[in-house]
């Protein structure tokens, strides 16, 4: 049997937005660092994405060299980037909606609100996630005191290369993993071999799978174009063999047990199963 091994790791600076490839990473009880600190409000503070807005997906963020500087480039439009702090540090303080959670952020401003309302076709604003801002998981599914950042509810999601290219044979097609926006990826299994996963370690970083992902019409986005695909694919082909509860479930979202660094190549161990 071959080795499990993390072949990618993602963050998501801004929720919803384009995903970032990393070779390293650090894992807090937040989930990646800099992952979904940042989100898109409409003007009632509730968190706007690319179910109701898929050009966002045509928003790419880009991090400085120092890990210091966050920049949003719009891919479907000639103007200049907007620059942010990768963590704001000041801003007007609001309370902001993701789903059922009422969150405490930082409001960056006129400016960056001008800015994203361009590219998500209606007024919006960006706001960031401090430190102080506290928001628990499902204690149905987490223990006190755990706590995601802007993330539908968990701080990590991991999926199987194998689950994907499963997938990609029933399509005839290849879709890139950035579609299903994970943060951990991982090589040597067997498809969909992660939901029979309830602990890993990978270095000194140990992970408690608590729950399947299910998945939702973000998936039909291309990432490329900011277009939702006409046929509902990859929806239409994974109710197929992966529904359940009427759910369509694809990845596990995980919970930090013992946070560290991570880097690519590093292999997994599986501490318990199902």
């Amino acid at each position: 049997m071959s080795e499990i091994t993390l072949s990618e790791l993602w963050i998501h600076p801004v929720k919803s937005l384009r995903g970032l490839s990393v070779e390293r990473a650090e894992v807090t009880p937040r989930g990646l660092a800099g992952d979904r600190r940042w989100m898109v409000v409409d003007r009632e503070g509730r968190f706007l994405t690319q179910r109701q807005q898929p050009k966002l997906a045509l928003v790419h963020p880009q991090l400085d060299e120092d890990h210091n500087r966050l920049l949003l480039h719009d891919a479907g439009r000639a103007r200049p980037d907007l620059e942010l702090p990768l963590h704001l540090q000041s801003g007007k303080p609001v309370e902001v909606q993701v789903w059922n959670d009422r969150v405490q952020a930082l409001d960056a401003g006129d400016a960056a609100a001008e800015w994203i309302s361009q590219a998500a076709g209606q007024p919006a604003r960006l706001v960031y996630m401090p430190e102080q801002s506290r928001r628990g998981v499902d204690p149905a599914f987490g223990q006190p005191g755990d706590i995601t950042s802007f993330s539908d509810g968990f701080p990590l999601l991991i999926i199987s290369q194998a689950a994907l290219d499963a997938l990609n044979r029933r399509l005839g097609r290849s879709l890139p993993m950035r579609r299903f926006r994970p943060n951990l990826v991982v090589t040597g299994t067997e498809p969909h071999a992660e939901d029979q996963w309830r602990r890993i370690r990978i270095g000194g970083v140990e992970l408690e799978l608590v729950k399947p992902c299910s998945r939702c019409i973000v998936t039909t986005v291309d990432p490329e174009t900011g277009e939702r695909d006409a046929a509902r694919e990859p929806l239409r082909t994974l109710m197929q063999y992966r529904l359940r509860d009427n759910k369509v479930y694809f990845g596990q979202n995980a919970i930090p047990r013992r946070t560290g660094w991570l880097q690519t190549g590093q292999p997994v161990e599986v501490l318990e199963r199902a």
